[in-house]
């Protein structure tokens, strides 16, 4: 057997080797079929291979592959940019786009202390910003995203976030408060308001364990900002563009953050990503201070655009969440047949299971490929959650195929 000669690095959750993908099914290299309910980790919104998003990139692929914005603009900057500033919600009207979802992250911090002059970050437990090394210092979710890479950059500080573990036994609302309480010390005894660049929060914590904020919690923590002038970011990478039933997760709570952080869904599978913030934010950061050579590429914005297309039209965001209330009943109605299942939760198609043992989960998740042929992914501190993310576009058939198959491995793995 010959070596590889590319780097062990990627955690695999399988030993496929594609070749296509189609909608919300991908074919191995010995034509067998899996039904993808990873999305590519809640990235391709619009299915694999959206003929729509396909045709878009196709022609633009035949005009320009790459206009780098330092040098000059392409015609498909300002369309984004507008369409985006149709969408996202509050006074955001302007954007930088870029590649990856780290990347923007980073960006919005550099937006957050270049206009504000201050040099620290406020993030919550069980959070995942990134690989990068400040977006990485920002990641709690998981200790193996940061061990070994210490010294991680400073100037960030994290404070409590109400999830299911601390609110074991007590009410919901003691836990929020307490949660509350936990953000206002640390904006008290560790990092001052005048010193704090921004408050970043996943409306939904994706790698933690897809785990929703409580309305209470984060209507709460964009109070606390606002009443000392600290800015709000939300970090909607993973939970943009539709994922949550709504095209941005803050609209569930009727917020408007300072600054967005975009991403994942944003291109169907292309690689783009992007920060918006109001023109008068934006306007202070100083020309040149920051970049990047394939941010904005015309590929990404066609792609972008063509998503976007997909994802407005009339009904769509109604249909995924009456399929996100589908498959949440359905797995609820498991759960209240297997002891094992502590825990089914989340917003739209951004649904967590959670067991009792992360051994379970991973059994559970291992039986639904080898005998279903369904992939399905993990998350939260020790894998014990298994997160459901399909394609936006999903057919009703293809959930009842993902729940038969879930039921079958629950059943089996008894």
């Amino acid at each position: 057997m010959t070596e590889s000669n590319l780097a062990d690095i990627w955690h695999r959750i399988t030993d496929l080797d594609v070749v296509s993908g189609a909608g919300s099914w991908v074919t191995a290299a010995d034509g067998t079929e899996y039904l993808d309910f990873t999305a590519g980790i809640a990235v391709t919104s619009t299915g694999h291979c959206h003929p729509h998003v396909v045709r878009a990139v196709q022609d633009q692929a035949a005009r320009f592959l790459h206009a780098q914005p330092n040098v000059y603009r392409h015609d498909l900057l300002e369309p984004l940019a507008g369409r985006l500033a149709d969408l996202v919600p509050g006074a955001i009207d302007t954007f930088f786009f870029a590649n990856s979802g780290a990347e923007a992250v980073e960006a919005a911090i550099k937006l957050a202390k270049q206009t504000t002059g201050r040099p620290n970050v406020i993030v919550f437990e069980g959070s995942f910003h990134g690989r990068t090394h400040l977006a990485m210092a920002m990641t709690t979710s998981k200790i193996l995203y940061r061990a070994g890479y210490a010294p991680l950059p400073s100037g960030v500080f994290v404070a409590p976030f109400p999830d299911r573990r601390r609110g074991l036994g007590r009410e919901p609302d003691a836990v929020v408060d307490d949660c509350l309480d936990g953000l206002k010390s640390v904006l008290q005894t560790q990092t001052a308001p005048k010193e704090t660049a921004a408050v970043v929060l996943e409306p939904v914590l994706g790698e933690g364990g897809y785990i929703p904020c409580p309305k209470r919690f984060l209507r709460g923590v964009a109070e606390i900002c606002r009443e000392r002038g600290v800015p709000f970011v939300a970090d909607e990478v993973q939970t943009g563009f539709g994922r949550t039933g709504a095209m941005f997760a803050v609209e569930h709570f009727d917020i408007e953050p300072d600054i967005i952080v975009l991403g994942k869904g944003m291109g169907s599978g292309f690689p783009i990503s992007a920060i918006g913030a109001p023109r008068s934010r934006m306007q202070q950061w100083p020309v040149g201070s920051h970049g990047g050579t394939y941010g904005g590429n015309p590929m990404g914005c066609a792609a972008a655009l063509a998503t976007l297309d997909i994802l407005t039209q009339p009904g769509f965001l109604e249909r995924v969440r009456q399929l996100g209330s589908r498959l949440t009943r359905s797995l609820s109605a498991m759960q209240h047949g297997d002891p094992r299942i502590v825990d089914v939760r989340g917003p739209g198609l951004m649904i967590g299971v959670e067991f009792a043992d992360p051994a379970d989960a991973q059994q559970v998740q291992a039986h639904c490929l080898d005998h279903d042929r369904l992939i399905l992914m993990t998350a939260g501190p020790t894998n014990s959650v298994i997160r459901w993310m399909p394609p936006l576009v999903v057919s009703e058939a293809d959930i009842e195929l993902a729940t038969q198959a879930f039921g079958c491995a629950l059943t089996e793995t008894r």
